[in-house]
């Protein structure tokens, strides 16, 4: 058997203009921050069944039915299936908030 060489990594260094690298650090934060904005987007747009929603709020079966007959949350309903989207959850949940004083 031959020895192994362990080959050590290599740092190679560019150099650039300041305002190029400025430049390239603002198009950073732009995706940075698009991405974010894309998450944050799909997560809100995320169909949940009724049971979780209902976890989530920690509200009763009878409490949640009730938001559902009286509309107060939207809903899908397919069959017997409930969903709601978490975006309008979150939504209810931000108009039912109470500040501190």
């Amino acid at each position: 058997m031959g020895k192994e060489i362990m080959m050590q990594p290599t740092t190679t260094m560019v150099m650039l203009p300041q305002t190029e690298w400025e430049g390239m650090k603002s198009d950073l934060q732009e995706l940075k921050e698009l991405v974010r904005v894309k998450s944050s987007e799909e997560l809100n747009a995320q169909w949940i069944e009724s049971t979780e929603a209902r976890k989530l709020l920690g509200v009763s079966q009878k409490t949640w039915q009730g938001y559902r007959d009286n509309r107060i949350i939207p809903f899908v309903q397919v069959g017997r299936k409930i969903y709601v989207k978490r975006g309008d959850l979150n939504k209810f949940m931000q108009d039912h908030y109470i500040n501190s004083k």
